[in-house]
């Protein structure tokens, strides 16, 4: 980090903003892994993290002199946690790591690596470093050493030695996490096929591959977590953003409500393109007289903000204490997808209302007017 962001921060006329210049990570300087020796420093150029992954990119120096470029992963290993303990297993000491990088030429190399659970951080973690050679005329510190080599905690892996080179052109990382080959805590092998895996759990990204409502065509299934390096996107107009369509979205068959031309549209600006926990970015839009069925959120947080139109929400009845205790919101029991119905308020919308759904919570909306009604949505995993 740019040590006159130091300056910036301690002035207070710009303490409101501290959120701005919050560091990617505190502990850069002392905690990674050849600092078990003062003989060595990193210079970290990016960090990107996304739910339980943090991925850095760096130069790793010896005595002030440059030994190679390093890219390093560290991974928490909650949801692989859960995954395992489903198999009646724990997590032990090592995870195996599947790595993919893209580079700006387009090209990908593919290859795996154990990951080390480190004290420090309360992590697994591994650093691909570009060589383990040392400079000329120097030696590695003994301190460090015992972490070289295939398996280390410190690694040179062939495959990723190019990229390494020019660690700025690494675009993309692609990344899935599974338990490592022998079970803990009893030690037997665990057969081929069978060990648990982190890999985006199942998510997908939605894909205007067809305007055919609810097509297939358009989730387009992902097998890893994305990790973006770019600093930036500019979307000039998301409206120009092909939609993708839904009928009858959030609606079991069985709704008296559905029918074949109640179909809402998404224009899915960012997906994958996010870091935290963040799940999409997307504009919606409700058409005359079309319906978002009430559904429930678990496990997941999501915000709309009305920008355009006039419509009705639906919120549980006792989400929020301001509205259930206001009387003049009338009530009504609504189907919510999937369970059973349900008492809803029924809130007047219209552009700068905003509704914000916590897991558990309940939400849909409905446009009855001859007018679109449109909405922004994030949504977010909230563990």
């Amino acid at each position: 980090m740019d040590p006159r962001f130091d300056d910036i921060a301690a002035d207070p006329r710009n303490s409101v903003f501290d959120v701005v210049f919050f560091p990617d990570r505190v502990y850069h300087a002392q905690y990674l892994n050849a600092t078990r020796s003062e003989r060595y420093r990193y210079y970290v150029d990016e960090v990107r993290g996304k739910a339980d992954i943090n991925v850095m990119k760096g130069e790793v120096f010896l005595d002030g002199i440059k030994v190679c470029n390093i890219l390093r992963i560290e991974y928490r290993g909650a949801r692989l946690s859960e995954v395992v303990r489903e198999a009646n297993r724990f997590l032990g000491d090592t995870v195996v790591a599947n790595v993919a990088i893209l580079a700006d030429d387009g090209s990908r190399v593919v290859a795996r690596s154990p990951m080390q659970y480190d004290l420090w951080i309360n992590a697994y973690q591994v650093e691909f470093w570009e060589t383990l050679e040392p400079p000329a005329g120097k030696r590695h510190d003994y301190k460090v050493l015992d972490m070289m080599g295939f398996g280390g905690s410190i690694t040179r892996i062939p495959q990723f030695a190019n990229a390494l080179k020019d660690v700025a052109s690494i675009q993309r990382l692609e990344l899935a996490f599974r338990e490592n080959d022998r079970a803990e805590p009893s030690g037997p092998l665990i057969p081929d096929g069978k060990s648990a895996w982190d890999n985006y759990f199942h998510r997908n990204v939605q894909v205007p591959n067809t305007q055919d409502p609810s097509s297939d065509s358009n989730t387009v299934d992902r097998s890893a977590y994305e990790i973006n390096f770019r600093r930036g996107w500019f979307v000039k107009r998301a409206r120009d953003i092909l939609p993708v369509r839904y009928r009858n979205g959030m609606m079991e068959p069985s709704n008296p409500r559905c029918r074949d031309d109640n179909i809402i549209e998404m224009r899915w600006v960012l997906q994958q393109e996010f870091g935290g926990t963040v799940v999409f970015f997307h504009e919606v839009t409700i058409p005359p007289h079309a319906i978002e069925g009430t559904h429930q959120h678990i496990g997941s947080e999501e915000l709309y903000y009305i920008i355009e139109g006039n419509g009705v929400a639906y919120m549980g009845a006792n989400d929020d204490p301001g509205v259930a205790a206001d009387n003049t919101i009338p009530t009504e029991i609504r189907p919510i997808y999937g369970l059973d119905p349900a008492p809803c308020k029924k809130l007047a919308v219209s552009p700068g209302s905003v509704i914000y759904t916590k897991s558990g919570g309940i939400h849909g909306i409905e446009n009855p007017n001859d007018q679109p009604l449109r909405f922004v949505a994030f949504l977010y995993h909230s563990a």
